[in-house]
């Protein structure tokens, strides 16, 4: 069975200047759900970086996807939301179409939905 594709921005500042040598909290996000993920036997997600969302008023952002559901863009995300990012995670991946009704959400991520996309299966 597939599980949901989870991409992070890696390169969101979360509306912040940052200083020299410093790592974006995208960056820092992403390892934290990496470290999260390691140490699970049964990952509910695949993790993937990006490189810009361009979302960047929403601070740090995230998209969810999986053949034939919604995606689902999220924002204004941080490092120290990574556990509840991956139980919104296993609720969309549990869910038919994906759809995850705010009263179904980490209390941390209720209205962190940006945007939602239909599924993009083309026929050939």
């Amino acid at each position: 069975m597939s599980r949901p594709r989870l991409i992070v921005c890696t390169t969101c500042r979360a509306g912040l200047p940052l200083a020299e040598g410093e790592t974006p909290q995208g960056a820092v996000l992403h390892a934290a759900l990496s470290g999260l993920l390691a140490a699970t036997s049964a990952p509910p997600v695949d993790l993937h970086a990006a490189s810009c969302m361009a979302n960047c008023e929403q601070g740090c952002s995230a998209a969810i996807a999986m053949p034939g559901k919604w995606t689902y863009v999220l924002g204004r995300l941080s490092p120290d939301l990574a556990e509840d990012l991956l139980r919104y995670a296993g609720v969309y991946a549990a869910s038919a179409t994906g759809t995850v009704m705010p009263s179904r959400r980490p209390a941390s991520l209720a209205r962190a939905v940006v945007a939602r996309v239909p599924h993009l299966e083309y026929a050939a």
